[in-house]
């Protein structure tokens, strides 16, 4: 796939790096998300026909994983990441020029998002730790990138943030 050696050390062996599509994802587009293998993991669905911007989130069998769905009624960006694992709201923050995503974890530790969001230069971090990164650089693959997720973190949920703001900058 063309990923290419992100020289963390050891650690990098057990990230999880996934592959996801450009702003292609409007409602109404179905899209893979692949693995470093090529292997079809979850299945982005965008949901047709809807009053706000919906997308569910399967696994390689069908299962709904996550349900995603945009907030009219907000005074910023807004959609909310419905989950039986735990919900999480994602929040779009204008902070001087820059674009950045607060997400508020039901249950749990909240998120930021930060970096370059159009260009898919950005990172998820915790508390100032980082949990995931996402970039455009680690494939050939026009119109594609690369989300990089630490060991021992919710793939579902990170790979929901980073639909959510696809969605929200891509608009």
């Amino acid at each position: 796939m063309g990923l290419r050696d992100r020289g963390r050390g050891d650690s990098a062996a057990e990230a999880r790096r996934y592959l996801l599509r450009e702003h292609l994802l409007s409602v109404g587009d179905d899209y893979w998300i692949e693995d470093e293998s090529g292997d079809r993991v979850f299945k982005v669905d965008g949901k047709a026909l809807r009053l706000r911007d919906t997308f569910v989130l399967e696994d390689a069998a069908g299962n709904e994983v996550a349900k995603i769905q945009e907030r009219k009624l907000a005074v910023r960006d807004t959609m909310r990441i419905e989950r039986p694992a735990g919900s999480a709201t994602v929040r779009k923050a204008l902070v001087g020029l820059r674009d950045r995503f607060k997400v508020e974890v039901d249950d749990g530790e909240d998120l930021n998002a930060h970096g370059n969001l159009l260009d898919h230069e950005y990172t998820i971090d915790r508390d100032g730790e980082q949990v995931a990164s996402v970039s455009k650089k680690w494939f050939r693959v026009r119109e594609a990138y690369g989300v990089e997720i630490s060991p021992g973190q919710d793939d579902a949920l990170i790979l929901s943030i980073t639909v959510c703001i696809d969605a929200m900058t891509s608009d």
